[in-house]
């Protein structure tokens, strides 16, 4: 399978999940529970895609740059859509997947430029450590980042730790980047992880008696048919898909089925 077969099955996946999100009062709740734990594998599936073109882009720099501008954007974008349109409960929510994807092309680019020059990627990752007190220090000293809640902050200010997914998803981004030729052991890994997302979700009781995030393994067989190839272009559809079909749901499931 091809990187824009792998986007394709994605992005099904993620509007599945979202459908079940944003009409959950109003759908049965094993058909919510369903669609819920097929969105699981979306997220890995774009997490691998993006380890894939960040392998062969031309241009990393523009490639991360592209990304900051979407965290940009839809930082602002929520903000927008909270402020005009104003609901009860969940309301549009947070989303943002570009602050984890961008924050591993960071790491990856770190790591790979630590292993050839030792200066040169302590000097990155002392940026990195820079950026991550940035985010405590700078509200100090711009009091209008104060009013801001934490996950819009670290969409202005990527932050490892509170993003979309958390820092556990972005080592799991380095680890398919890393391991990806050695496909034995990117699979048990996977799967370990899988396992710790699990034991994870029983603990903090999301989903009373019935942890879902582990459903990801669903993506692995769709993620070991890649074959190396690009495929066709899908560059900046997602751009402009992520945010409209969310809003799209948002504004039905509040405004239209209520």
């Amino acid at each position: 399978m091809s990187i824009f077969s792998l986007k394709c099955i994605a992005l099904y996946l993620m509007v599945l999940d979202h459908v079940g999100m944003y009409f959950q009062g109003v759908l049965p709740y094993g058909v919510y529970l369903f669609l819920r734990i097929l969105g699981r594998g979306s997220y890995p599936l774009f997490l691998f895609c993006m380890t894939q073109g960040y392998r062969y882009t031309r241009n990393r720099k523009k490639y991360l740059l592209r990304l900051y501008l979407g965290s940009l954007f839809m930082t602002g974008f929520i903000l927008f859509v909270d402020a005009t349109f104003p609901v009860d409960g969940f309301g549009y929510g947070y989303h943002n997947i570009f602050v984890p994807l961008l924050l591993v092309g960071i790491l990856i680019s770190t790591i790979e430029t630590f292993l050839k020059d030792r200066k040169k990627g302590l000097i990155m990752a002392g940026g990195i450590f820079a950026l991550q007190i940035s985010y405590y220090v700078l509200p100090r000293f711009i009091p209008a980042l104060r009013s801001f809640s934490g996950d819009i902050h670290t969409g202005i200010i990527p932050n490892l730790a509170l993003n979309e997914y958390g820092m556990l998803f972005i080592v799991l981004g380095i680890s398919m980047y890393f391991l990806w030729e050695k496909k034995e052991l990117f699979t048990i890994v996977y799967l370990l992880f899988c396992i710790v997302q699990f034991s994870d979700e029983m603990l903090s009781g999301e989903f009373p008696g019935m942890p879902i995030q582990w459903f990801m393994v669903l993506a692995l067989p769709f993620i070991l048919r890649y074959n190396g190839e690009r495929g066709r272009s899908f560059k900046y559809f997602f751009y402009v898909f992520y945010p409209a079909h969310t809003f799209l749901l948002f504004y039905l499931g509040n405004f239209m089925w209520k």
